[in-house]
């Protein structure tokens, strides 16, 4: 479905809102593409609500709309269903789906962000396809719909002319990948850089830093050694030099970390490392030595071995990915963690 755009042919995008409607699942992506016109696309980005009135967010921000639902008579290229916290009371509202599938029937692409996918399912949009949501809501989506394929840990899945995206932000990753599928990589890589943002986000919903993962620990000096690794894990940080800088055994320092953090402690160090080699490989041109030696693996072949142990890619590989948000290798496609 890559189809790069001439610069005369504009590209439009219906975003709808509703009342209740989450305001980052409207803005995100609305940000996305007109950001893109400073750099090359040619958007014209319209919002639609059922009866052309101003709706009030969530956040109880209102939002003005540029035209009513029945106005959009033009085909829109890519048409935008965000989601909002009341979900459950909004798949059951008939009037609200059958908008929805209206403005379907008009789009060459229809994108939910966040629960906006439970109302394309409601709709009978993702019979028998594959979709993402907010992590937090992935098991209902399967449940109330079994006849969706649910990719829990995906940021965002593209079937066919369906796209669903995972919760919130996750919209501005979808709107990238489009982006690039119109005006190609180049300009959806310097608005990523524009919005500082991720060209293809690292991991998939699952993944979270590793510090943030750990509970907060009852004993100080536990929190000041994982702290320290956090902070520079590229020192030394074998058992011998932890358990010295906290002023205990290496055994107490085992002990603690089994039962505080619930792994090893030469498990939870790979962990970091892995974590900041993956944050160098996305964001700059290091050499792989360099990478290596920054985050403590010491060669290139260590960081290589724990790359394929964790994420089953190599770090050039795993690099390599975040050159395009992903979306160019065919019809059905997610993204999420490399696998």
């Amino acid at each position: 479905m890559n189809q790069h755009r001439s610069g005369t042919d504009a590209v439009t995008v219906t975003v709808f809102v509703f009342p209740g409607v989450r305001l980052l699942d409207v803005t995100g992506p609305i940000e996305v593409f007109s950001s893109a016109n400073e750099f090359g696309g040619r958007y014209r980005v319209q919002i639609a609500s059922e009866d052309g009135a101003a709706v009030t967010t969530a956040a109880g921000t209102c939002i003005s709309a540029d035209l009513a639902v029945d106005d959009v008579r033009e085909p829109s290229d890519v048409v935008v269903i965000p989601g909002g916290p009341s979900w459950e009371t909004l798949i059951k509202d008939d009037a609200l789906l059958d908008v929805v599938r209206r403005l379907h029937e008009k789009a060459r692409c229809t994108a939910s962000v966040c629960t906006g996918a439970f109302l394309l399912a409601a709709a009978g949009l993702l019979d028998r396809r594959r979709a993402a949501t907010h992590w937090r809501h992935s098991e209902q989506l399967a449940l109330r719909f079994p006849s969706v394929q649910v990719e829990q840990d995906a940021i965002f899945v593209r079937d066919g002319r369906m796209m669903t995206s995972a919760g919130v932000s996750a919209g501005i990753d979808l709107s990238l990948a489009l982006v690039e599928e119109h005006y190609g990589a180049e300009v959806a890589r310097t608005v990523a850089k524009d919005m500082v943002v991720f060209m293809q986000r690292p991991g998939g919903q699952s993944q979270f830093s590793v510090r943030s993962q750990v509970p907060h620990s009852r004993h100080e000096m536990l929190r000041r050694v994982l702290d320290e690794v956090a902070t520079n894990p590229g020192a030394n940080h074998t058992l011998s030099a932890m358990a010295r800088r906290a002023g205990v055994s290496i055994r107490h320092v085992t002990r603690l970390f089994f039962e505080e953090v619930g792994t090893t402690p030469a498990r939870y160090v790979e962990q970091v490392r892995l974590e900041a080699a993956r944050v160098l490989l996305e964001a700059g041109d290091d050499a792989m030595p360099v990478v290596a030696r920054h985050t403590g693996f010491g060669s290139p072949e260590s960081m290589r071995r724990a790359f394929v142990r964790h994420l089953g890619v190599t770090p050039g590989a795993y690099r390599n990915s975040f050159r395009t948000t992903g979306v160019g290798a065919g019809e059905s496609e997610s993204q999420g963690a490399p696998r």
